[in-house]
């Protein structure tokens, strides 16, 4: 272990950015080094990591991210944006109506409950009287409403 531990120091101290060099000297001793070996020695090239073991996938590869990726998950992300914007305008007119069916349903049960005689036109312009039976099945369908709408 212990024979391994400056070769092991000498390992972490080199720049992540420079190539490593290994080789065997002729007395059979193991060299590293950023530096190339002597011409008529045959060195080993070490391949060295310049990403931080995070910025890697589980597959071992890079996981940097082209500029067609950016700009793909860019407007990814502009289109969810988008898409959520026009659900909650969505929502909020939901909301509006649903109100204002509460408001109107509201007025009319006050004016059928009042017991006031109404008066209906049909297609031709004629007018008529509701009768007590109409009035119920009104007076039933503003609760309803109130009931839906109003909560």
């Amino acid at each position: 272990m212990k024979r391994y531990l400056p070769a092991c120091i000498l390992l972490l101290s080199f720049s992540a950015h420079g190539a490593l060099h290994k080789w065997v000297d002729a007395d059979g001793k193991v060299h590293y080094s950023d530096e190339a070996p002597p011409a008529n020695i045959k060195a080993q090239r070490l391949k060295t990591q310049s990403a931080p073991a995070a910025a890697t996938s589980a597959s071992g590869v890079p996981a940097t991210k082209t500029v067609a990726e950016r700009e793909a998950e860019y407007r990814k992300a502009q289109k969810a944006k988008q898409e959520a914007e026009q659900k909650s305008a969505k929502q909020q007119e939901e909301t509006l109506a649903r109100r204002k069916n509460c408001e109107a349903a509201q007025q009319n049960l006050k004016a059928l409950e009042a017991g006031a005689p109404m008066v209906t036109y049909d297609a031709k312009g004629e007018r008529s009287f509701l009768d007590d039976t109409t009035r119920q099945q009104r007076i039933d369908e503003a609760r309803k409403i109130i009931s839906t709408d109003c909560n």
